[in-house]
């Protein structure tokens, strides 16, 4: 949660919610609490429950069981006309015989404005979505990203209380999504509505969002900032539905160590017990590439290897820009591989190169445990 939607007065509570088609259960027991302005984003991959939630919570799909409160109001089995939000799908859902002055009016037209104010609040919107010169035009006549920008005037025309966007950039290429994923987040904070939105785009959500709810087979498997999420996943799905992240088999050891094959590692503290078999997980970008050795602190004639440090072959080295991507094996491994992400200045420092040995460290801090995952 960011600073400036911490200490925020809660506005949305759902408590114990359950979704049920037929024998199938989509939602299972979810608990949420989202403050007013902040953007959180519902994140999981496809089928979890995350379109199934946003639904819920707009009254488009009633839940089985479990309640919904919004700014202290029980919504929870009111129809979706008496609840006060708006929404942008991903489809843009615009009317393609209407202007786009009378696609943004559309809400607004049985809301006792008269003509005249209509006409001031559609100016208002389309100066505020970057396209005041576009009002006559039909939908068909603007490009992707425009018609997402008038979907999103569209849905805050009525200055709801609360914004749900259902997966809405997922349709643009990559470029735009980029771009539109930033203006609609100053957006939001400029007019500071409440905002959830859907997405299966991982970076979107690191990139937008004050809190993420990860979302998988209908729970919840942790809330967080986007750093806590990242750094400091709950559990080994988050750690791998998040970002890269190397799995490696190991063995628990004491408290804050664990064994790869013969060699026993420092790690972030855990409560496995000893000998329990679980995961060690690194991020690539974690790792460190070292030369031949590091001084040691206040002892610059000593050369000292940090703990957890091996020396890899470099199996193979892809080029990605801004970084290089490196698969190393160790005899720990086995037949797996490590995978690293170095950038280019250390790859030219310490000339590494594919068919080379280079010494990585994995840093205690950044090397975690998790239990093995479940079979289905």
């Amino acid at each position: 949660m960011t600073e400036h939607t911490a200490n925020a007065p809660l506005y949305l509570s759902i408590d114990n919610l359950w979704k049920a088609f037929g024998d199938f259960l989509a939602l299972k027991d979810i608990s949420l609490e989202i403050n007013e302005r902040e953007f959180v984003c519902f994140l999981g991959p496809s089928g979890c429950g995350k379109t199934t939630l946003l639904r819920a919570i707009a009254g488009l799909d009633l839940q089985t069981k479990g309640t919904v409160m919004q700014g202290g109001r029980d919504v929870s089995n009111l129809p979706p006309s008496e609840r006060d939000f708006g929404i942008v799908f991903q489809s843009y859902a615009l009317f393609p015989n209407l202007t786009i002055e009378k696609n943004i009016a559309f809400g607004l037209e049985n809301s006792g404005r008269s003509s005249s104010e209509i006409a001031v609040r559609v100016a208002e919107l389309l100066e505020l979505v970057g396209l005041p010169d576009q009002g006559k035009k039909y939908p068909a006549q603007l490009s992707g990203g425009q018609q997402q920008r008038i979907a999103l005037a569209r849905a805050i025309a009525s200055k709801p209380g609360l914004l749900l966007l259902d997966e809405p950039l997922s349709a643009l290429d990559a470029k735009v999504r980029v771009h539109l994923r930033h203006e609609i987040k100053e957006l939001q904070r400029k007019l500071g509505v409440t905002t959830v939105m859907v997405t299966h785009d991982q970076e979107e959500a690191l990139a937008m969002a004050d809190r993420i709810v990860v979302m998988n087979h209908g729970v919840i498997e942790q809330v967080g900032t986007p750093t806590e999420i990242y750094r400091h996943p709950a559990n080994l799905f988050v750690a791998d539905f998040i970002g890269e992240m190397n799995q490696i088999p190991a063995l628990a050891g004491q408290g804050d160590s664990l064994t790869i094959g013969s060699a026993t590692l420092k790690c972030e503290a855990h409560s496995h017990a000893a000998g329990d078999k679980i995961v060690a997980a690194i991020r690539p970008e974690d790792i460190i590439p070292h030369g031949e050795g590091a001084r040691s602190p206040g002892a610059p004639d000593v050369i000292t290897t940090p703990e957890n440090t091996f020396d890899m072959m470099i199996v193979e080295m892809e080029f990605l820009g801004s970084f290089w991507r490196c698969r190393l094996s160790h005899d720990i491994l086995g037949t797996g591989h490590l995978i690293a992400d170095l950038s280019i200045n250390a790859v030219r420092r310490l000339n590494v190169e594919s068919g080379k040995t280079v010494s990585v460290e994995l840093p205690q801090n950044r090397l975690m445990a998790f239990a093995q995952p479940e079979k289905s």
